[in-house]
């Protein structure tokens, strides 16, 4: 269905949703290339995310191996882990969330 003197408005509308997309892509490209990390039990466990989510790195020092207090060493793995995945999902939160806004459609991502 066409909309009378609607030409125009389609092709804006087209022209913005490739914007968008180019848009969309650089920024998932740079939060790819992002890097955040989180330390725990004073820089015993130190965990390296992307901004997409994706755990890259994971260093454990030799000091905080201890046969004896295993479950110690899970905790710290799991709150450096936790802590830079939290960073990459509020580092996709800023880079993405403000992309919806040019279109003019609440709550697009």
């Amino acid at each position: 269905m066409r909309i009378p003197g609607g030409g125009g408005l389609q092709r804006k509308l087209v022209e913005q949703m490739e914007e968008f997309q180019q848009d969309l892509k650089t920024a998932q490209k740079e939060l790819d290339e992002l890097r955040v990390e989180a330390e725990a039990g004073g820089g015993a466990v130190r965990a390296v995310a992307s901004g997409s989510g994706e755990l890259i790195e994971l260093r454990i020092s030799p000091d905080a191996v201890d046969p004896e207090d295993v479950e110690m060493l899970q905790d710290l793995v799991l709150a450096a882990v936790g802590e830079a995945l939290q960073k990459g999902r509020q580092a996709q939160e800023e880079k993405l969330g403000g992309l919806s806004g040019g279109l003019g459609i609440p709550g697009l991502l």
